[in-house]
Formats: structure tokens, sequence, C-alpha cells
């Protein structure tokens, strides 16, 4: 028996379908999902609609990323970097804006942050140049940077990660920590809740710590 998504995919209008299409490609964003979204924007206001599709295109049109630590913002340099009151010699290496929005949201964090834009995972043909470490490395080579925590997921591909930026920083004689393991392997920083990910940045320890650990990989 066909339910009312069934039907309405089968027999309503191109312009409907071309929509419910866009919207499919959205991640975690399935054909029902879409077709639900799509009828709650016919069921809106003209103007909402409007708010929301010019969201989108600003968005896509001003946002753009910041020239040092590579987050999204709308100037050369975020308000993170550009901020006198961030304590600029503590670098939190992060792999994308969803960490660093968790991290904020904990409260006790007060440094700066490098978001790399991924991790290395070769199995997605995600290699070290197509990161921003180079840019870390100047940064660190550069700049009076003290401490790096690496605050990357708890799976093999973030551990890879951690170990590939502590051998190529290495030389520059910065103290290296990671968050602590308050965040169970394999979870996701993005996902943890405040309390646990603000514990895990105050008590963050020694990354050479857990070398034995990533050596055996």
């Amino acid at each position: 028996m066909l339910n009312i998504y069934d039907v309405l995919e089968k027999f309503s209008s191109k312009l409907l379908q071309s929509a419910v299409d866009e919207f499919v490609k959205l991640p975690g964003i399935g054909r029902k999902t879409a077709l639900r979204l799509v009828l709650h924007l016919l069921r809106s206001n003209i103007s909402d609609i409007e708010c929301f599709t010019g969201a989108i295109n600003d968005l896509c049109k001003n946002v753009v990323y910041c020239k040092t630590c590579h987050n999204i913002s709308e100037k050369d340099e975020c308000d993170f970097c550009a901020s006198p009151r961030r304590d600029k010699s503590l670098v939190c290496v992060v792999e994308d804006l969803r960490d660093v929005i968790a991290i904020e949201n904990t409260g006790q964090y007060n440094g700066m942050y490098h978001v790399l834009g991924g991790i290395i995972s070769p199995i997605d043909g995600i290699g070290p140049d197509d990161l921003h470490i180079a840019s870390l490395v100047r940064r660190v080579e550069q700049h009076d940077t003290q401490e790096i925590i690496l605050a990357l997921n708890t799976t093999m591909e973030g551990d890879t990660t951690n170990f590939y930026i502590f051998r190529k920083l290495q030389h520059t004689g910065v103290k290296f920590s990671a968050i602590a393991r308050g965040i169970a392997i394999g979870d996701e920083i993005e996902y943890a809740d405040e309390v646990t990910l603000g514990r895990s940045i105050l008590h963050r320890t020694p990354y050479q710590n857990q070398l034995t650990s990533v050596k055996r990989l």
C-alpha cells in the first residue's frame, strides 16, 4: 500500500521532484525527510522563504576562510584570531568548524584554533597535502606558539593525523598535549557533552604519553 510520500513522489509535479532531489543531496537527508522539508516550505509565507534562500545565498557569496587558522569567517581574519583577549601562545588543532563550536560551547578554552579541514585517511584518498598542515608548521615556526593541543577525533585516522603533526613539528620544541580520554575511543568531538569535553580540555595530557599506542597502529 502506497503512503502519501510514495504517491506524491510518483504523481506530483516536476518542480516538487526537482526540489526534493536538491534536498536529498544534503548529508543525512533521505527522500521522505526531503519531501517533508519541501512541503513545509510550500506552506510557509513567501517572505519566510525569501529569508531562507537569501541566507543561503549570503552564505555562499560572503563566507571566506580565515587566512591564519582556516576557520569559517566573514573577513580575512576570524574573530578568534583577531581578538586581543585570546591566548595566542596556545593553538588547538581540530578537524573542522563543528569541533570549534563544540569546544567553544564548553567555555573552558581561551586559546587559538587551527582547522585542518579533515584528517588523514588513505582509504578516502586524503593525504597530508590535502589538509592545512603545512600552514600549521609555518604558523608555529613564525609565531610564539608555546603549546599545541591535538583535539582530533579518537579514531585510527585521528591518531594517525596527530602523530604526523607531532613528527612535522617536533623540531620546533613546542609543547604537545592531547585532550584527555574522557572522550571515548571512536567518539566524535562534536557529539561529546559540554561537561565531558570541557574536562577533557582542562585535563589534557602530554601527547607523548599516547605515542606508545599510536606506534602500534
